[in-house]
C-alpha cells in the first residue's frame, strides 16, 4: 500500500494551476461543450459532463454560464465547434508529457505545444510515443493526517482499485474511471473529503527531476498549462525541491 512520495509535488503543481485561475473558466467552458455535445444535457445521464459542471461551481461559475454553454453545446444557441487532441512528448531528461486539448484549429493549437516543448529543451513525440507511461483512472488525493484505515475501508467498499499513501503521510485513491462517481460519492458519505478528485492519466512509473533539469521541466510544464487550448498536462516528471 505504500506509494513515492509525491505530496508536496501535487500540491506544489496544483497550487501554480490555481495561480492562474483566470483561465479556469475559459478550459472549464470547453469541457462543458464537448461533453455536452457528446453524451446531452442531461446530467444523470452523461457523467461527463456532470463532472464538468461540478468543476464549474467549484470554481464559481454562475448557473447561468453553465446552463448557456450547455444549450450551445446541445444546439439550442450558436456556439464554436470544439475539437479534442492529445499530444505526446518528452520533457527534461526523458520525462514524458501528454497535453490534452480542445481547439477550433489544430494548426494553430499544435503549432503552439511543439514552441512549448523546443523552446525549454523537450520535443514533440508521435501518437502513442509515451501513452503506454500512463494509465487512465480516477484519482482522488487525501492530505496527510486524514484517516487512512477509514479511506481504505470506504474506498474498497465502493470498488477502489488501490489505496496508496506516502512518505508525507498523503493518501492517495486509485480507480477505474467509470467507477470514479460511485467512489468519490461514498468517500464524501464518509465524511472525506479529497484535496483533488479527478480522472486523469497516472503515470506509471516517475522521472524525478532537480537542480537547472527541474527548472527546465516547470518552465516547460508552465508553459503548455499558459496555453488557452490546453486542457490538462500531464507527466511522469516529479520535480524536487
Amino acid at each position: 500500500m505504500a506509494g513515492h512520495s509525491k505530496w508536496a509535488n501535487i500540491q506544489h503543481r496544483k497550487g501554480r494551476q490555481d495561480e492562474k485561475r483566470g483561465k479556469v473558466w475559459t478550459k472549464i467552458i470547453r469541457e462543458i461543450i464537448v461533453a455536452a455535445r457528446a453524451g446531452g444535457a442531461d446530467l444523470n445521464a452523461n457523467p461527463r459532463l456532470r463532472l464538468a459542471v461540478d468543476k464549474a461551481k467549484e470554481a464559481n461559475m454562475p448557473a447561468d454560464t453553465i446552463k448557456r454553454n450547455i444549450d450551445k453545446a446541445t444546439g439550442n444557441l450558436e456556439g464554436v465547434s470544439y475539437e479534442e487532441i492529445r499530444y505526446e512528448g518528452y520533457g527534461i531528461g526523458g520525462a514524458a508529457v501528454m497535453i490534452d486539448c480542445m481547439t477550433d484549429n489544430k494548426v494553430r493549437t499544435v503549432a503552439e505545444v511543439r514552441h512549448a516543448l523546443t523552446k525549454h529543451g523537450g520535443n514533440l513525440g508521435t501518437d502513442g510515443s509515451v501513452a503506454f507511461m500512463f494509465k487512465h483512472c480516477g484519482q482522488l488525493l487525501f492530505a496527510p493526517g486524514t484517516n487512512e484505515d477509514k479511506v481504505m475501508e470506504a474506498a474498497l467498499e465502493a470498488g477502489a482499485e488501490d489505496v496508496l499513501n506516502d512518505d508525507e503521510g498523503g493518501i492517495e485513491v486509485i480507480c477505474a474511471p467509470a467507477d470514479f462517481e460511485q467512489v468519490k460519492k461514498r468517500l464524501e458519505a464518509a465524511g472525506l473529503k479529497a484535496e483533488v478528485a479527478e480522472i486523469t492519466m497516472k503515470p506509471l512509473n516517475e522521472a524525478v527531476l532537480g537542480g537547472d533539469d527541474g527548472v527546465k521541466m516547470q518552465k516547460i510544464l508552465d508553459t503548455l498549462e499558459d496555453l488557452d487550448d490546453v486542457q490538462a498536462v500531464y507527466t511522469t516528471a516529479v520535480i524536487s525541491e
